[in-house]
């Protein structure tokens, strides 16, 4: 069985390097250019995703506040979501898991370590 991932970035090149490499790897990809947009996905989605990863910094909505949200939401409470971003500040990973984030992935990604970390928070 594939996985279904959400992929909430507001860089095109990397939707489009998320994209690729989930789906080299047997994913089903589904993507979104912000916070606000990713919401709107995840709702569409049926099933909802195994995983979601996030940016931090986007338009609309960053990460935080889109973490904040999906978690406010009991259905997407317990889905596994991974921060991917440039950003690597402690305080910063600390706000994240403060917000409900499972993990945090350094930009750019290894697309074999990414994958090991999908495997990983979905068991």
């Amino acid at each position: 069985m594939s996985l279904q991932i959400l992929a909430v970035d507001d860089s095109r090149t990397i939707r489009d390097m998320l994209n690729l490499t989930l789906n080299q790897a047997g994913f089903n990809t589904q993507l979104a250019d912000d916070g606000v947009h990713g919401i709107e996905v995840l709702d569409a989605m049926s099933p909802p995703p195994d995983v979601i990863i996030t940016d931090i910094n986007m338009p609309r909505m960053d990460g935080f506040g889109f973490i904040e949200a999906v978690r406010k939401i009991e259905k997407y409470r317990t889905i596994p979501i991974l921060v991917l971003t440039t950003e690597s500040a402690a305080e910063l990973k600390q706000r994240a898991r403060d917000a409900g984030a499972t993990g945090w992935i350094v930009k750019p990604f290894e697309p074999k370590k990414l994958i090991r970390a999908l495997h990983m928070v979905t068991g």
